[in-house]
């Protein structure tokens, strides 16, 4: 059992939970997700890491309530505990596997949109802690969905906040505003990490591809069991069948082939449509098991 330390609302439906995990926050690194489960009869939930402390033993998931099973962990409370709470999976962050001559030549602009806040703050605090500096832009449609402003405060040079309605910060989307800090403020960047709904880091990953600056971009959003066994995460990146749960969650923005993506994730809601992907994929369907070193 994992018991819940900390629980606390960032905005409407979305919440932050400190959970006891040792051996997870032992050997977890940024870009890195865990599976949880409320109970025995509970659906799989797979959520990335947005912090980690390894003297406490504790890791840090931050998850928005879209459906019957988040809201099943929302109604959960401090002292509870969930009946399982396993990782890390997935791929770390390549940033956290780069040598110090190859991160210092990088001028970064991590890209966060709503809840991919998350997953984008521990980056952002390897990074400080490394003796890095980074800017950040944070993007929401309006200032009551902005959610860990002051805490990415604390770990990037640079934090840009951006609201659709213009209720707070800059007015527009984080495309908008990265074209704003390259062309009108003269920013210089030569890595762009986006992080948030899909059809965000697609038009992120456009508009970086047109200004020059190699992209990655998590595809986390896509995932459901997070083994590669259900064929949810399926994508296609440089025309290679990849798995995002196994094989990321971090890839080429600018490789990935965000409007199959899409597609197949709409199909993939409903039986009939997981009938026709099932036949028209055939041995790709499924990755067939997980090969991320989670239970190593």
């Amino acid at each position: 059992m994992f018991k819940i330390l900390k629980k606390e609302y960032l905005a409407d439906n979305i919440i932050l939970m400190d959970i006891e995990a040792p051996k997870v926050a032992k050997s977890c690194y940024p870009g890195q997700f865990v599976i949880v489960k409320t109970d025995e009869k509970g659906e799989r939930i797979p959520l990335t890491i947005c912090d980690y402390d390894r003297e406490a033993g504790s890791v840090t998931i931050v998850f928005q309530t879209l459906g019957s099973s988040t809201q099943k962990m929302a109604a959960y409370n401090e002292g509870d505990s969930f009946r399982d709470f396993s990782g890390p999976l997935g791929c770390k962050s390549e940033l956290c596997t780069e040598s110090r001559e190859e991160l210092q030549k990088k001028k970064i602009l991590f890209v966060a949109g709503g809840v991919g806040t998350a997953p984008v703050y521990p980056q952002v605090k390897w990074m400080k802690e490394n003796g890095y500096d980074v800017d950040c832009v944070i993007g929401a449609r309006n200032k009551d969905l902005i959610i860990l402003e002051d805490a990415m405060k604390e770990y990037a040079k640079n934090v840009y906040v951006a609201t659709d309605d213009g209720s707070y910060g800059f007015k527009g989307n984080v495309n908008d505003k990265i074209k704003d800090l390259v062309q009108n403020e003269g920013k210089e960047y030569n890595l762009v990490i986006a992080i948030g709904p899909v059809i965000m880091m697609k038009f992120v990953s456009l508009l970086t591809k047109e200004l020059g600056i190699p992209t990655i971009v998590s595809m986390n959003p896509i995932m459901v069991d997070g083994t590669g066994m259900c064929g949810a995460c399926r994508l296609t990146v440089g025309g290679e069948v990849k798995f995002a749960c196994v094989d990321g969650p971090e890839f080429d923005g600018h490789l990935v082939n965000f409007d199959e993506s899409i597609k197949r994730q709409q199909m993939y809601k409903s039986e009939e449509g997981r009938a026709i992907l099932k036949q028209r994929e055939g041995d790709t369907h499924k990755n067939g098991g997980c090969g991320c070193g989670g239970d190593e």
